[in-house]
């Protein structure tokens, strides 16, 4: 098979995924590390016949800090918003308001040039997409769930009122999703999550990065009290506590990952929490995802091998999927 090139990446991305139509304004929001992917994703929208314009945004702190005002005001204007930035910008009243005011956003935080070329990017989006909907619909209905895995997590919450969430990363209206991480998603009823999450996948904020030994976090009415473990756990402590802000410690989001294209952790952010039949909980924010709370950061931890109960229905077991739906997707070649 002949090596796919940058450009077959940007046209999945502007084509499938983001459905560049001739004279959309199209705003591609970057730094100055992924200015090379963002240049190549602006030619494929140019193509597609949209009206692209590049901005290399002023650096940031930390994941989900709210971009700088003039980025914010030009989200305001544009069609589509593709997001390849190193710290990530989906969790931000930025994009919140851009899509309450019609734009489509594409999520491509930390992608590098290995993700334009193979992995999850080349799955088969529209055949994963009963699936993730279907995730969705049962989160929606569900009340209470509970996780579990080998290496110990042990946790439940509520999701009376709560929404869940497709993300099978196909933009068709005003919306949001990341890219490849297919993922169905809600947030827990704030203050219902008790036990103990075993992270023992992925960290893929702030460095941290696929674990090599597990993190702990031991959590109650809604939010971790306690992070044990070794250097990395350490860091993160550490990092959350700098922050002086008692909600970045806020459980915000339940996700299970579901891109077949997925299949191992690699530190880069949209690959790991895609991982198929992984899940990861989201720590912070959580505005973006059915709730209330705003936070300094957010950031996602994620396990392997985990079992899911929605009510009394096991629907995950120790990583296989169990619910059946027509049309589960092929990986692409």
């Amino acid at each position: 098979m002949a090596k796919r090139t940058r450009e077959a990446g940007a046209r999945i991305l502007i084509n499938t995924c983001a459905g560049v139509q001739l004279g959309e304004s199209v705003l591609i929001v970057t730094d100055d590390e992924r200015l090379p992917i963002a240049q190549t994703l602006k030619q494929a929208a140019t193509a597609a016949g949209g009206q692209p314009v590049v901005v290399v945004a002023p650096p940031r702190q930390i994941d989900n800090e709210e971009p700088a005002r003039p980025v914010a005001q030009a989200m305001l204007g544009a069609n589509v918003i593709l997001l390849p930035v190193t710290l990530a910008m989906a969790h931000t009243q930025a994009v919140r308001d851009a899509i309450k005011a019609g734009a489509r956003v594409l999520s491509m935080t930390a992608f590098t040039e290995r993700q334009m070329r193979e992995g999850g990017l080349f799955t088969d989006f529209h055949a994963r997409r009963p699936l993730c909907d279907e995730f969705a619909a049962r989160l929606t209905r569900a009340n209470q769930v509970r996780v579990t895995n080998p290496a110990g997590t042990k946790l439940s919450f509520r999701l009376e009122g709560r929404r869940g969430n497709s993300h099978c990363c196909l933009l068709t209206g005003p919306g949001f999703t990341a890219v490849p991480n297919i993922e169905a998603n809600t947030s827990p009823v704030d203050g219902t999550t008790e036990g103990v999450l075993v992270v023992d996948g992925s960290i893929p904020y702030y460095g941290v990065g696929p674990m090599r030994e597990p993190v702990t976090f031991e959590i109650s009415g809604g939010f971790v009290h306690r992070i044990r473990g070794g250097e990395q756990a350490a860091f993160l402590d550490n990092l959350l506590a700098a922050q002086k802000d008692k909600w970045v410690y806020n459980i915000a989001q339940f996700a299970i990952g579901l891109n077949p294209a997925c299949r191992e952790f690699t530190g880069e952010m949209l690959n790991d929490e895609g991982v198929n039949g992984t899940i990861h909980i989201g720590i912070g924010t959580s505005a973006s995802l059915g709730g209330e709370v705003r936070a300094k950061t957010h950031f996602d931890a994620i396990i392997r091998s985990p079992s899911v109960w929605l009510d009394d229905e096991l629907v995950i077991d120790k990583g296989e999927i169990l619910l059946e739906v027509p049309r589960l997707a092929t990986t692409t070649t």
